[in-house]
Parts: C-alpha cells; sequence; structure tokens
C-alpha cells in the first residue's frame, strides 16, 4: 500500500447466516457433519444475506470521506469492519496509523464504572498511556461539559451526556484516523457545533476521517469525497454534489407517478413526503388541479439536489375543467421540523394569472437563500373571489436538498457587504 494511503478496502464483502427457527442453528451445526460422514452431501439450514459484497476503495491520508446511503445499505457493517471489530467474510482491508472510532453510543464503556474510569478504560483501549492520559484528562472532561457528573457511573448518564464523553476521550486521542457513524445526531446543537469546530481543527492537523451520516449538509461542508452505498454494494464515485444528488434519487419515495382521475381530469401527482393521516393528499374543489412539478436549477435539468443560493425554475402544470379569473398560486418549502422557511405567490410579486380551461403551463423563479440541508415543497392554488376559495393544496410534493461548501447559520441568509469607516 501506497504510504500516502490511510486506508484501502479491496473487494471486501460480509455475508450473514439468517435462520428462521432457533432450532435450525443446531441443526447446521451436526447434521451437514453427519451427512458427510454418510457419503451424503450437506444440507443449507439457513439464508444467506451479504451486508457488503465486492466493496472497493482507497482513502488518502488526510482526506476527509463521507460515506452514504439508505439504512440497511451497509454503513456501519463497512466501519465495523475497518476498525476491526467485526470480521469479513472477504476481501482485504489495510490502515496506517492509530484508530479511533465513534461507532454506537457509548460503545467500549463500562456502564458501570464512572465517566472518570471510563475515559482512563476508553483512552488505554485506544493505545494511550496512564501518563498522556493524565496530560490530557483536564482538557476531555472540559471539553465533555460533565462537571461534577464524572464522577457518577455512566449508566445514570442520558444518551446526551454519553456521546459528549465518547466523543471527548476520541477527539482527544489525537488519532490518525477518525471513524465517527452518525454518533453527533444525539448532542444538543451547541454541543454539535463544537464538534464540528473539533472536526475541522482534526482535519487541519492532517487527520484522515472517515464520516456517516444522513445529515448531508454536513458531509457537504466537511467531505473532500463520497462513496455511496447501496444494498451492499459501492456506487461508481462521483463528485461530492454529484453523490448527494444520486443519494436524493434513491431515497425518492416513488419516481412514477401515479394516476389518479378525478371528475374525467388526469391528475398524476401524488404526495410523495410527509405521510400522515392529518395531512391529506389535496384539499380544494379541484376545479383546477396541480398536475405535474418541475424543479430546474441552473442546469436546466429536473433535480432533487440543488446548491445554495441557485437560481431555480419551479414549472407547473395545472389543469382547470373551466376558465377561472383571478387565480392565486402559492408555495412554500419547509424544513424537515416543519418551519416554513421561504414562500410567496404570485400576488406578492404583483404578477396576476387567470387559468384557461384545459392545460395551462406556469413557470417560477427564486433565489435558493436557504441554508443547506432537506426541504418539502407544499404548493397550492386558490381562486381570489372575495371568499379565497381553496382550488387544490398538495403539500410535501417534492423534496430538496440544499448543499454548501460553507458553514452556515440560521434558516434563510443574505449576502452581506463590509467596509471599514
Amino acid at each position: 500500500m501506497s504510504s500516502e494511503i490511510a486506508i484501502k478496502v479491496e473487494n471486501l464483502s460480509k455475508c450473514y447466516q439468517i435462520y428462521d427457527q432457533p432450532r435450525d442453528r443446531l441443526k447446521q451445526f451436526v447434521l451437514p457433519r453427519l451427512r458427510r460422514l454418510a457419503g451424503m452431501p450437506p444440507k443449507q439450514y439457513y439464508r444467506e444475506f451479504w451486508a457488503l459484497k465486492d466493496v472497493s476503495f482507497e482513502v488518502k491520508k488526510g482526506e476527509t470521506v463521507g460515506i452514504i446511503g439508505r439504512n440497511g445499505s451497509g454503513k456501519s457493517t463497512l466501519l465495523q469492519m475497518i476498525c476491526g471489530t467485526l470480521s469479513p467474510t472477504s476481501g482485504t482491508i489495510e490502515t496506517k496509523g492509530r484508530i479511533a472510532a465513534l461507532l454506537e453510543l457509548g460503545s467500549g464503556f463500562n456502564p458501570e464504572f464512572t465517566g472518570l474510569e471510563n475515559i482512563y478504560l476508553n483512552a488505554s483501549i485506544l493505545g494511550l498511556s496512564k501518563k498522556e492520559i493524565d496530560q490530557s484528562l483536564e482538557e476531555i472532561i472540559d471539553f465533555s461539559e460533565l462537571g461534577e457528573f464524572v464522577g457518577q457511573p455512566v449508566k445514570t448518564y442520558s444518551s446526551g451526556m454519553v456521546v459528549r464523553l465518547a466523543f471527548s476521550v476520541t477527539v482527544h486521542v489525537k488519532p490518525d484516523i477518525l471513524v465517527v457513524d452518525e454518533a453527533l445526531a444525539v448532542g444538543d446543537g451547541a454541543f454539535q457545533l463544537k464538534c464540528m469546530d473539533r472536526l475541522k481543527s482534526l482535519q487541519e492537523i492532517g487527520t484522515t476521517v472517515l464520516f456517516v451520516s444522513h445529515d448531508l449538509g454536513s458531509i457537504g461542508r466537511l467531505c473532500s469525497g463520497v462513496h455511496i452505498l447501496d444494498k451492499g454494494k459501492k456506487l461508481p464515485a462521483e463528485s461530492v454534489f454529484d453523490s448527494m444528488r444520486t443519494y436524493e434519487r434513491l431515497l425518492k419515495i416513488n419516481d412514477q407517478k401515479e394516476k389518479i382521475y378525478k371528475k374525467g381530469v388526469r391528475n398524476p401527482l401524488k404526495k410523495y413526503y410527509c405521510s400522515s393521516e392529518y395531512l391529506p393528499e389535496s384539499l380544494g374543489t379541484q376545479e383546477a388541479v396541480i398536475s405535474e412539478v418541475d424543479l430546474l436549477g441552473e442546469s436546466e435539468a429536473g433535480d432533487e439536489c440543488f446548491l445554495s443560493g441557485e437560481k431555480v425554475k419551479m414549472r407547473l402544470l395545472i389543469i382547470a375543467e373551466t376558465e377561472i379569473q383571478d387565480v392565486i398560486i402559492g408555495f412554500g418549502l419547509r424544513n424537515s421540523q416543519g418551519v416554513r422557511v421561504i414562500g410567496g405567490n404570485n400576488q406578492f410579486s404583483g404578477y396576476p394569472l387567470r387559468l384557461q380551461k384545459g392545460n395551462n403551463c406556469i413557470e417560477a423563479s427564486f433565489q435558493l437563500n436557504i441554508v443547506a440541508g432537506e426541504y418539502f415543497l407544499n404548493i397550492g392554488l386558490v381562486k381570489d373571489d372575495g371568499e379565497r376559495t381553496d382550488l387544490d393544496q398538495r403539500w410535501g410534493v417534492r423534496k430538496i436538498l440544499v448543499t454548501s461548501a460553507v458553514f452556515q447559520v440560521g434558516q434563510a441568509y443574505t449576502s452581506i457587504e463590509y467596509r471599514a469607516l
């Protein structure tokens, strides 16, 4: 392996034996041997499940590489094998330097030991001598913000306290390779920001980082490369932005629009996201329906992944049963917490609209001046007849990913110019 390579994974596979019933495990242990002694071919009493299949990639020293994929795609299995806590079925793994890992919440901690005792236990497992731990002890405790609770048994800690302690010990070991598996999602916002700052400081001193997260905003800010796992296989490598766009397509609930017919009107648009008994697929009289929605970036290609600040075109196909005067078309983007971050309508923009009978194609353009994250699109049609009659309301019809290479705060942002006076 080249001296410039920190991690080399080659043709890595992991197979699990799945038994339908407990007694099948005993049968597998005994009966195949008896069948061989009797000159009969052995019989298999389990099903094979390949968590990983022929995965290969390299990570250079000092790189931060993200591993993304849907739940069950093999991400955690891969990291466990890289860290040596799980053995591969086939393939090879080569690493250079000390590895520190945050795999599962509290892994490596003894719940009966105090936080202080677990600091010494965990740091010694990671390769530090008692003298080295003594030198870093005060800094570890300060970073964890546990205070006097460091003397209490870990079994009394909340999940947030456990991840604070685990992360604090791991980053103060000063590893050559740091492996993080979704652990930062547990801490509060302030601690997550603190962890991100520490990760950036480790990057600056040349630490190799392997980072698994469903937070694509963090992936976009931290990683110089991204690998996608899907059903145990690694997809072809792409740029960070293109990889996230591919991942969003994998997450899309239903690529094929279902056709719904109501009052003889073709209406294929369904609510793909935010499924809930409290969020019906549509509301309104259905005199006019939103039939199709396309979001186009600056490349003019329909997409689900955009850069923060990018100009987006929203193209709508609206089918009206009759001609309708004075129509208001409104939209809003909500984050995963349900907070509306941007929105507007043609009335606010001073652009009157009317619908003709049949097909109506409408295009609206807006700037995505929002921070990196996942957002859901709501669209509504209202007839401005004095009473504001709902024609059609669609909630969560599209999910989009906004990514950025720079750190952003808040929900929406604006460009700021500074000058000395």
